[in-house]
């Protein structure tokens, strides 16, 4: 029982990495999209759609950062067999489930294991 606590460490793991780096670079389309801003003419109509796109990036990017950030935290101590990580870990795993299209299989892979 304790490898396959292990490895689920191991998972929420990689998965909290795979979300920091989607949200690195939905943080750089971001920063592109704030860059077109100051580079636009002053007419004001690709601005506004621009300031929209930027924020929207910006929105998303933090909360995948928090969100794989979550993960490696709950992760780092999973391997450790604390037993409050498993609880977090199930409920991280159980939001999980709803994320589309990868969602599902490793939210099943990860709360099957306990």
């Amino acid at each position: 029982m304790k490898s396959h606590v292990d490895f689920l460490g191991v998972l929420f793991i990689v998965w909290g990495l795979l979300t920091v780096v989607i949200g690195l670079s939905t943080l750089a389309l971001g920063v592109g999209a704030v860059a077109l801003i100051a580079s636009a003419s002053r007419d004001g109509g690709g601005q506004v759609a621009a300031g929209i796109t930027a924020a929207a990036f910006t929105t998303l990017a933090l909360i995948a950062l928090l969100w794989g950030a979550a993960h490696i935290v709950v992760g780092l101590p999973l391997r450790r067999h604390t037993p409050w990580s498993r609880l977090l870990a199930l409920m991280l795993g159980s939001v999980d489930l709803l994320l589309l299209p990868y969602g599902p299989r490793w939210g099943c892979t990860r709360s099957g294991c306990f």
